[in-house]
């Protein structure tokens, strides 16, 4: 295959590069017959970069490569909320980025993308443990947290390293076609296609406390979810005045009893949909949310899918 007809791809590896983050760009896109791609890795400077998790990588290119590159790469790194990455690198993304580069983020590297200033009033996301970080740091961006990847055209953002290999088809399929993020697919022994707003499947909805108050009421509750539970009966189980439970669980908590309520009944279901064979209709009824609609509007709200296509994702066996 012509050079000529090849697309440039840079990996921007920086200081703290997460290692499954930098590698996923860089093998979706190898270069071989199926994919007219050329990959190069570079950094602030050629030679060693110090990345995260006891890894080094020795980089060929510095930022020219940036200037060569179609699509810019931005993996994941080590403590990003803390500084920001030098304004050589930043200023050099914006030069790519105004002469017509993508700038793609895996993970963390979105919020290099944010400092540039380019995701300002744009969709983004991270993974889920930064999210509220990147918006408290860059509140002009639209944090999305929950889901997979956004594409706002020329700056994309993904979710934690697997959906990164999710924002890379993604991006083969608006290239190449169906047939060839498909081949990919298979290749990598990965999903064909997980769309963007697919959520991100956090390990639990329910909040961690910030305080033991109302632990056992808590503890209580998670054994009741297919009874009727109001923000009374919770109450009375703690022997507080309704007002007066409310108003210290959402300092515990961090959200409403009732808030709090759906959110356990929304964990319970996705345990039954991974774990069990039972219909959604009577999952509903397992956890007190009454019919599989209630069920569904509920789990798309809080999860940007459907009961169906969280049990196809996560089903044991599959």
């Amino acid at each position: 295959m012509s050079s000529a007809r090849l697309r440039r791809v840079a990996v921007l590896v920086l200081e703290g590069a997460k290692p499954l983050d930098v590698g996923i760009p860089a093998q979706v896109f190898t270069t071989r017959a199926s994919m007219p791609y050329e990959v190069r890795l570079c950094g602030a400077a050629p030679g060693l970069v110090t990345g995260g998790d006891g890894l080094s990588y020795h980089v060929a290119d510095g930022l020219d490569a940036l200037a060569w590159a179609d699509i810019v790469f931005l993996p994941g790194y080590r403590f990003p909320d803390r500084e920001d990455p030098p304004q050589g690198v930043l200023d050099a993304l914006i030069t790519a980025h105004d002469r017509g580069a993508r700038l793609a983020a895996i993970s963390t590297g979105a919020f290099a993308l944010a400092a540039t200033g380019l995701l300002e009033s744009k969709r983004a996301t991270t993974h889920w443990h930064y999210t509220r970080a990147l918006a408290a740091k860059y509140p002009l961006v639209n944090v999305d947290e929950n889901v997979l990847f956004v594409d706002e055209g020329s700056v994309l953002t993904s979710a934690g390293a697997a959906s990164g290999i999710d924002l890379c088809l993604h991006i083969l399929r608006g290239d190449l076609g169906v047939a060839a993020s498909n081949h990919a697919a298979r290749r990598l022994v990965a999903a064909p296609y997980r769309s963007g707003g697919q959520a991100q499947y956090v390990p639990r909805s329910v909040p961690e406390p910030l305080g033991e108050r109302f632990a056992a009421t808590r503890e209580w509750a998670l054994h009741r979810l297919g009874e009727p539970l109001t923000l009374e009966t919770l109450a009375r189980q703690a022997a507080v005045s309704p007002r007066t439970f409310s108003r210290r669980f959402v300092d515990e908590t961090g959200y409403t009893p009732m808030q709090w309520v759906m959110r356990a009944r929304i964990d319970m279901a996705r345990e039954l949909l991974e774990r069990s064979e039972r219909s959604v209709e009577q999952i509903a009824a397992d956890v007190g949310l009454g019919t599989g609609a209630n069920l569904r509007l509920h789990f798309h709200r809080l999860l940007g899918t459907t009961p169906s296509e969280y049990r196809r994702t996560f089903a044991q066996g599959e």
